[in-house]
């Protein structure tokens, strides 16, 4: 679900970076330390115009990565596109984030002009990942 729409915004010249949030937040934290954020990662992330963002509310976040959300969602609002893709209901991403001042914040930079896409049903996966008789392991 958040490579489709950066993918598209790619076929359309704009331009996009998959980002799967806790291992991105793992780099964001090894870049501050290495120094790279501010020169690098930083400015790449705030100018890029989609930000597809997968696997949101899988894991609580900690302190390091709710502020390192926290920037990245401060740098982009009003400026560029952010896609969340979570399986976690909204009302629960108070709980994964771990802290309701910045929960508040974040998600008030996600929710202030976002469209909600609410999906209902089985997964793609199952259907897809089915295999035939002939095709399983024996």
């Amino acid at each position: 679900m958040a490579c489709a729409p950066g993918h598209n915004a790619c076929l359309e010249g704009y331009s996009a970076r998959f980002f799967r949030l806790s291992r991105s937040l793992l780099e964001l934290i090894q870049a501050k330390a290495d120094g790279s954020y501010q020169k690098v990662l930083r400015k790449q992330l705030a100018r890029t115009q989609l930000l597809p963002i997968s696997d949101c509310g899988l894991d609580a976040l900690t302190a390091a990565q709710r502020n390192g959300l926290m920037e990245i969602m401060d740098d982009r609002h009003g400026v560029t596109s952010t896609v969340m893709i979570s399986q976690l209901p909204t009302d629960q991403w108070y709980v994964a984030i771990g802290d309701n001042t910045l929960a508040d914040a974040i998600i008030d930079w996600l929710m202030h002009n976002a469209y909600r896409l609410l999906l209902k049903g089985e997964s793609m996966r199952k259907f897809l990942g089915q295999l035939t008789e002939s095709e399983h392991l024996g």
